[in-house]
Protein backbone atom coordinates (compact mmCIF):
# COMPACT_ATOMS: atom_id res chain seq x y z
CA UNK A 1 0.00 0.00 0.00
CA UNK A 2 1.54 3.53 -1.01
CA UNK A 3 2.14 6.52 1.41
CA UNK A 4 1.71 9.56 0.43
CA UNK A 5 4.34 11.40 2.45
CA UNK A 6 4.82 14.60 0.18
CA UNK A 7 1.00 15.25 0.24
CA UNK A 8 0.84 14.93 4.06
CA UNK A 9 3.85 16.64 4.53
CA UNK A 10 3.60 19.53 2.19
CA UNK A 11 0.00 20.73 4.52
CA UNK A 12 2.54 20.47 7.42
CA UNK A 13 5.13 22.86 5.83
CA UNK A 14 2.26 25.31 4.09
CA UNK A 15 0.64 25.51 7.99
CA UNK A 16 3.97 25.98 9.56
CA UNK A 17 2.38 23.16 12.38
CA UNK A 18 3.34 19.49 12.88
CA UNK A 19 -0.62 18.67 12.93
CA UNK A 20 -0.25 15.26 13.05
CA UNK A 21 2.69 15.47 16.10
CA UNK A 22 4.86 13.13 13.62
CA UNK A 23 8.22 12.71 14.13
CA UNK A 24 9.51 12.66 11.09
CA UNK A 25 8.05 16.14 9.82
CA UNK A 26 10.17 18.59 8.16
CA UNK A 27 8.24 20.99 9.98
CA UNK A 28 10.62 19.71 13.07
CA UNK A 29 13.65 20.66 11.11
CA UNK A 30 12.31 23.72 8.91
CA UNK A 31 9.61 25.83 10.64
CA UNK A 32 9.07 27.78 7.49
CA UNK A 33 6.61 27.04 4.33
CA UNK A 34 7.71 25.22 1.29
CA UNK A 35 9.04 27.22 -2.12
CA UNK A 36 11.38 29.84 -2.39
CA UNK A 37 9.15 32.38 -0.43
CA UNK A 38 8.98 29.88 2.18
CA UNK A 39 11.10 31.75 4.76
CA UNK A 40 10.10 35.01 3.70
CA UNK A 41 8.65 37.07 7.28
CA UNK A 42 5.22 36.16 8.11
CA UNK A 43 3.07 39.19 8.25
CA UNK A 44 0.24 39.97 10.46
CA UNK A 45 -2.92 37.64 9.53
CA UNK A 46 -6.38 39.70 9.32
CA UNK A 47 -9.08 38.03 11.03
CA UNK A 48 -10.38 36.60 7.43
CA UNK A 49 -6.80 34.85 7.64
CA UNK A 50 -7.18 33.87 11.31
CA UNK A 51 -10.33 31.59 10.27
CA UNK A 52 -8.93 30.72 6.78
CA UNK A 53 -5.89 29.27 8.29
CA UNK A 54 -8.09 27.62 10.94
CA UNK A 55 -10.62 25.74 8.15
CA UNK A 56 -7.22 24.83 6.29
CA UNK A 57 -5.76 23.56 9.44
CA UNK A 58 -8.76 21.07 10.93
CA UNK A 59 -9.52 20.13 6.98
CA UNK A 60 -5.70 19.25 6.36
CA UNK A 61 -5.52 17.06 9.61
CA UNK A 62 -8.38 14.93 8.48
CA UNK A 63 -6.83 14.07 5.25
CA UNK A 64 -7.27 17.16 3.24
CA UNK A 65 -10.99 16.44 2.65
CA UNK A 66 -12.29 17.94 -0.12
CA UNK A 67 -13.96 22.00 0.13
CA UNK A 68 -17.11 20.71 -0.98
CA UNK A 69 -17.50 17.69 1.55
CA UNK A 70 -15.87 19.43 4.70
CA UNK A 71 -18.64 22.91 3.97
CA UNK A 72 -21.30 19.75 4.10
CA UNK A 73 -19.89 18.58 7.12
CA UNK A 74 -20.30 22.49 8.43
CA UNK A 75 -23.67 22.49 7.34
CA UNK A 76 -24.79 19.07 9.17
CA UNK A 77 -23.20 20.53 12.38
CA UNK A 78 -24.98 23.96 11.75
CA UNK A 79 -28.49 22.49 11.48
CA UNK A 80 -28.01 20.57 14.62
CA UNK A 81 -28.72 21.33 18.01
CA UNK A 82 -25.86 22.70 20.69
CA UNK A 83 -22.47 23.98 19.77
CA UNK A 84 -22.09 24.52 16.30
CA UNK A 85 -18.13 23.43 16.78
CA UNK A 86 -18.26 20.85 19.19
CA UNK A 87 -21.03 19.25 16.44
CA UNK A 88 -18.48 20.22 13.69
CA UNK A 89 -15.58 18.24 16.00
CA UNK A 90 -18.00 15.30 16.14
CA UNK A 91 -18.78 14.75 12.79
CA UNK A 92 -15.37 14.57 11.96
CA UNK A 93 -14.40 12.39 14.77
CA UNK A 94 -17.53 10.26 13.36
CA UNK A 95 -15.79 9.24 10.23
CA UNK A 96 -15.04 5.51 9.44
CA UNK A 97 -11.32 6.39 8.41
CA UNK A 98 -10.72 8.76 11.61
CA UNK A 99 -11.89 6.23 13.55
CA UNK A 100 -9.60 3.33 12.09
CA UNK A 101 -6.57 6.22 12.19
CA UNK A 102 -7.71 6.78 16.09
CA UNK A 103 -7.21 2.89 16.68
CA UNK A 104 -3.94 2.93 15.53
CA UNK A 105 -5.13 0.17 12.93
CA UNK A 106 -3.00 2.51 10.68
CA UNK A 107 -0.07 4.86 11.16
CA UNK A 108 -1.84 7.93 9.43
CA UNK A 109 -5.09 9.25 8.45
CA UNK A 110 -4.10 9.47 4.82
CA UNK A 111 -3.69 5.55 5.01
CA UNK A 112 -6.71 5.08 7.38
CA UNK A 113 -8.84 6.42 4.07
CA UNK A 114 -7.00 4.20 1.81
CA UNK A 115 -7.03 1.33 3.86
CA UNK A 116 -10.68 1.62 4.09
CA UNK A 117 -11.15 2.06 0.60
CA UNK A 118 -9.56 -1.13 -0.47
CA UNK A 119 -12.44 -2.92 1.61
CA UNK A 120 -9.72 -3.66 4.43
CA UNK A 121 -12.54 -2.97 7.36
CA UNK A 122 -16.00 -3.82 8.16
CA UNK A 123 -18.68 -1.97 10.54
CA UNK A 124 -21.03 -4.28 12.39
CA UNK A 125 -19.76 -7.31 10.20
CA UNK A 126 -20.45 -5.94 7.28
CA UNK A 127 -17.84 -4.73 4.83
CA UNK A 128 -17.41 -0.93 4.37
CA UNK A 129 -15.32 1.19 1.88
CA UNK A 130 -16.29 4.71 2.19
CA UNK A 131 -13.81 6.56 4.37
CA UNK A 132 -16.77 9.19 5.16
CA UNK A 133 -18.96 6.38 6.34
CA UNK A 134 -20.45 8.11 9.42
CA UNK A 135 -20.30 5.80 12.52
CA UNK A 136 -22.98 6.08 15.54
CA UNK A 137 -22.08 5.46 19.08
CA UNK A 138 -21.53 1.32 19.77
CA UNK A 139 -20.85 0.43 16.13
CA UNK A 140 -18.24 -1.89 15.80
CA UNK A 141 -15.07 -1.86 13.34
CA UNK A 142 -13.08 -4.81 12.74
CA UNK A 143 -10.19 -5.15 10.21
CA UNK A 144 -11.09 -8.31 8.20
CA UNK A 145 -9.35 -11.25 8.89
CA UNK A 146 -7.01 -11.75 5.55
CA UNK A 147 -5.98 -8.31 6.50
CA UNK A 148 -5.08 -8.00 10.31
CA UNK A 149 -1.08 -9.52 9.15
CA UNK A 150 -0.71 -7.10 6.76
CA UNK A 151 2.93 -5.91 7.82
CA UNK A 152 1.02 -1.86 7.77
CA UNK A 153 -1.26 -2.74 10.80
CA UNK A 154 1.02 -4.98 12.69
CA UNK A 155 3.84 -2.02 12.51
CA UNK A 156 1.04 0.57 13.55
CA UNK A 157 -0.15 -0.69 16.58
CA UNK A 158 3.23 -0.72 18.18
CA UNK A 159 3.64 3.39 17.45
CA UNK A 160 3.91 4.62 20.59
CA UNK A 161 3.45 8.53 19.73
CA UNK A 162 0.11 8.30 20.10
CA UNK A 163 -2.71 6.53 22.05
CA UNK A 164 -5.72 5.29 21.38
CA UNK A 165 -8.80 8.12 23.19
CA UNK A 166 -11.00 6.74 25.60
CA UNK A 167 -14.50 7.22 22.93
CA UNK A 168 -12.58 4.30 21.36
CA UNK A 169 -12.16 0.63 23.19
CA UNK A 170 -9.78 -1.23 21.24
CA UNK A 171 -8.90 -4.92 21.33
CA UNK A 172 -5.17 -5.13 19.14
CA UNK A 173 -5.32 -8.88 19.31
CA UNK A 174 -8.48 -9.27 17.27
CA UNK A 175 -8.16 -5.73 15.86
CA UNK A 176 -11.62 -4.55 16.67
CA UNK A 177 -12.78 -0.81 17.80
CA UNK A 178 -15.65 -0.07 19.44
CA UNK A 179 -17.33 3.56 18.83
CA UNK A 180 -18.26 3.83 22.61
CA UNK A 181 -19.91 7.47 22.04
CA UNK A 182 -19.60 11.04 19.71
CA UNK A 183 -16.60 12.74 21.42
CA UNK A 184 -16.25 16.46 22.18
CA UNK A 185 -13.38 18.98 21.57
CA UNK A 186 -11.48 18.49 24.56
CA UNK A 187 -11.96 14.71 24.04
CA UNK A 188 -9.64 14.59 20.94
CA UNK A 189 -5.82 14.36 21.28
CA UNK A 190 -4.99 16.78 18.58
CA UNK A 191 -1.44 17.47 18.99
CA UNK A 192 -1.77 21.31 17.82
CA UNK A 193 -4.51 23.58 18.69
CA UNK A 194 -7.63 23.46 16.34
CA UNK A 195 -9.83 26.06 16.65
CA UNK A 196 -13.16 24.87 15.06
CA UNK A 197 -14.97 28.27 16.19
CA UNK A 198 -12.98 30.09 13.66
CA UNK A 199 -14.03 27.44 11.68
CA UNK A 200 -17.88 28.36 12.40
CA UNK A 201 -16.97 32.05 11.75
CA UNK A 202 -15.07 31.50 8.69
CA UNK A 203 -18.53 29.90 7.10
CA UNK A 204 -20.91 32.48 8.87
CA UNK A 205 -19.63 34.94 7.34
Amino acid sequence: MSKRESAKYKIDRRLGENIWGRPKSPVNRRQYGPGQHGQRRKSKLSDFGTQLRAKQKLKGYYGDVSEKQFRRIYEEAARRRGDTSENLIGLLESRLDAIVYRAKFVSTIFAARQFVNHGHVSVNGVRTNIGSYRCKAGDVIEVRQKSKQLTIVLESVQLAERDVPDYIEVDHNKMVATFSRVPGLGDVPYPVQMEPNLVVEFYSR
